[in-house]
C-alpha cells in the first residue's frame, strides 16, 4: 500500500479539513493560520521544515478518537508531537496533514509510592515526573539532556536514554504500560502493572516507534528509590585510544557504573568556556564515572574504577567530594548542545551506536572524516553503551556546507554499522536516517518492519514516511553496498 501523500494542500481541501475537526474539537484547539502553524514546523532537527496544514490540541481522549475517525475517513496523514524536542526529524510535520500534539495532556495521574510507580499523561516532562515523586524518595531514572523540557510521550515514542541508562536502562526498562489509541480509533492497553503480561510483548515493539503505531495518551513508569549518595570520577587521557580502551576496561572489571561518559577535547574546550565545570582542556579525552548507592557501595567503586583508570593511563583522576561538586563535574556534558552554539552558527547532532571494544577506532575514524569533509566534529558519548552524539559543526549561510555536514553525517553511521554498531541509539531515525535504514537493513528486514506497520495502521496514515524507508528508496542499495558519502536524503525544505 503506499504511504501518505507529502505533497502540496490545496485550500479547498485545508478548510474542509478544518471543518471537520472544528466539529468534534473546540475552536481554540484547531490552528491552521500560517502565524500559528509555524512554531510546529520542525522539532530539534530544524535543518528540515515543513508547515503543517493544521495543528489540533486535543484535550482529552475523546477527543483524540474523533481526529483519528476525520483523518481516517478524509485521508489525512498524522504526526503526533510531544514537546518538540526530538533530533532525528520524527515530528516534522507533512504538508497535507495534522499535527497531533499532545501538550495539554500534561497531568501526573498517580503516584503509588508502594509499588513503585507512577502513572502520569504524555505531555509530562521527563524531569517533572522526579520532582513529583521526590517527596516519597523515589526518581524516574531516564534522564535525557532535554530531560528539564521533553515529555514522557516523546521519550517513549523514542526510546529515550540519558547518561544513567547504562545502570538503569532506556525508556522501554523503565515504562510497564502503555495507553494509547490506533488509526481505527480503538484505545489499546500495552503491557501492565504486573511483572510480566500475557501474549506477545508488544509493549516493546510500541515503545520507540516513532508516533507509527498510535497515539499514546497515558503512561505507567517504574520509579526507583534515591541513591543515598552518588559521586563521580574525571579522568583526563592524553590519548583518546586509552580513553577508548578504559571504558572498555571498567566494564570488563565487573562494573557497571551510573554513568560512563567520554568527551574529545574539542568538546571540553566547547563547553568549560561555558559552565567551568573544571574540565582539563588539554587532555585528549575526558571521561565521566559516577557511582551511586549506600557510602559503602559508592567508596569501593570509586577505588576500583579509580584503580582501571590509573592502569588505562589516565593522567589526573578528580573525585567529587560534595553533591554541588558532583553535579559542576556533570554540567559540561549535560550543556554540550547548547555550548556548540557559542563556536558555530550550526550544529549537526549524530547519534550512532557501536561496541565499547571499537569506541577508539570510531573516534580516529571520525578524525579522518574532518579533514575529508572540512568540518569540525565535537564528540561526546553515552561511552558505557556505545552511545554516540559525534556533534557536527557548520555554518548553513555557507554555500554548500549543510551537504557536507549531511554527508559527513551518514559517513558516521556506515562507519557504526561496519564495526557492528546501529544506526541509531536513542534519537530514533525519524527524516534524518531514513536512508542509511537501507545501509543497516536487508530488503527482507525492511519488509518485517512494514508488516508490524500495517498490522496497526492499515492506511498508513500514522507518521508515514519516517522511520522505514519506502521501497523504492532502498532498491539501489544492499547491505552495506553504499559508497561513502553516497547517501542520498529526501527531498525536503532546508533552513
Amino acid at each position: 500500500m503506499e504511504q501518505a501523500n507529502s505533497g502540496v494542500v490545496s485550500s479547498q481541501h485545508q478548510l474542509e479539513v478544518v471543518s471537520a475537526l472544528k466539529a468534534v474539537l473546540p475552536a481554540h484547539c484547531v490552528l491552521y493560520q500560517e502565524e500559528d502553524t509555524r512554531p510546529y514546523e520542525c522539532d530539534g532537527l530544524a535543518a528540515f521544515r515543513q508547515l503543517p496544514m493544521v495543528v489540533a490540541l486535543p484535550e482529552n481522549e475523546t477527543q483524540i478518537v474523533a481526529i483519528m475517525h476525520v483523518c481516517r475517513r478524509l485521508n489525512v496523514p498524522i504526526v503526533p508531537r510531544g514537546a518538540g524536542t526530538g533530533l532525528s526529524g520524527g515530528a516534522m510535520p507533512i504538508a497535507n496533514g495534522v499535527v497531533v500534539s499532545t501538550a495539554k495532556f500534561n497531568k501526573i495521574i498517580e503516584v503509588d509510592a508502594y509499588a513503585r510507580t507512577a502513572t502520569v499523561q504524555p505531555g509530562v516532562r521527563n524531569l517533572a515526573i522526579s520532582e513529583a515523586v521526590a517527596v516519597h524518595g523515589l526518581y524516574y531514572a531516564p534522564d535525557p539532556s532535554s530531560q528539564i523540557a521533553c515529555t514522557i510521550g516523546g521519550n517513549v515514542a523514542e526510546n529515550s536514554g540519558g547518561v544513567h541508562c547504562l545502570k538503569y536502562g532506556l525508556t522501554v526498562h523503565n515504562v510497564m504500560r502503555v495507553r494509547a489509541i490506533t488509526i481505527e480509533g480503538e484505545m489499546i492497553e500495552l503491557g501492565g502493572t504486573a511483572l510480566d503480561a500475557p501474549g506477545l510483548d508488544l509493549l516493546a515493539v510500541f515503545i520507540g516507534s516513532e508516533g507509527m503505531l498510535g497515539i499514546v495518551t497515558e503512561v505507567t513508569v517504574k520509579l526507583v528509590p534515591k541513591p543515598q549518595v552518588a559521586r563521580v570520577i574525571m579522568a583526563s587521557f592524553d590519548d583518546v585510544v586509552k580513553g577508548g580502551n578504559a571504558v572498555a576496561n571498567v566494564i570488563a572489571a565487573g562494573i557497571i557504573p551510573a554513568g560512563l561518559e567520554m568527551m574529545d577535547k574539542t568538546s571540553s574546550r566547547m563547553v568549560e568556556p561555558f559552565v567551568k565545570a573544571g574540565y582539563d582542556i588539554d587532555a585528549e579525552a575526558i571521561l565521566l564515572c559516577e557511582s551511586d548507592g549506600t557510602i559503602e557501595e559508592v567508596e569501593e567503586e570509586i577505588q576500583r574504577m579509580s584503580a582501571v583508570l590509573e592502569h588505562a593511563g589516565a593522567t589526573a583522576i578528580a573525585v567529587s567530594q560534595s553533591e554541588a561538586e558532583r553535579l559542576r563535574f556533570w554540567s559540561g556534558r549535560k550543556n554540550a548542545f547548547p555550548a556548540a552554539g557559542r563556536i558555530s552558527p550550526d550544529y549537526y547532532c549524530m547519534d550512532g551506536t557501536i561496541p565499547r571494544k571499537r569506541l577508539a577506532e570510531v573516534l580516529i575514524g571520525i578524525t579522518k572524516m574532518e579533514a575529508r569533509h572540512g568540518l569540525r566534529c565535537a564528540n561526546v558519548f553515552h561511552a558505557g553503551d556505545g552511545n554516540l552524539h559525534p556533534l557536527i559543526l557548520f555554518d548553513a549561510n555557507q554555500p554548500g556546507e549543510f551537504d557536507r555536514a549531511e554527508a559527513f553525517g551518514a559517513e558516521i553511521l556506515e562507519l557504526c554499522v561496519e564495526v557492528g554498531g546501529t544506526i541509531t541509539g536513542e534519537h530514533g531515525v525519524g527524516i534524518e536516517k531514513i536512508n542509511s535504514m537501507c545501509v543497516q537493513f536487508s530488503r527482507e528486514e525492511l519488509d518485517a518492519f512494514f508488516a508490524v506497520k500495517r498490522a496497526f495502521d492499515t492506511a498508513f496514515l500514522l507518521n508515514p514516511d519516517k522511520a522505514i524507508p519506502t521501497l523504492h528508496r532502498c532498491a539501489e542499495y544492499g547491505r552495506m553496498h553504499v559508497k561513502k558519502g553516497q547517501l542520498k536524503f529526501p527531498e525536503l525544505p532546508r533552513f
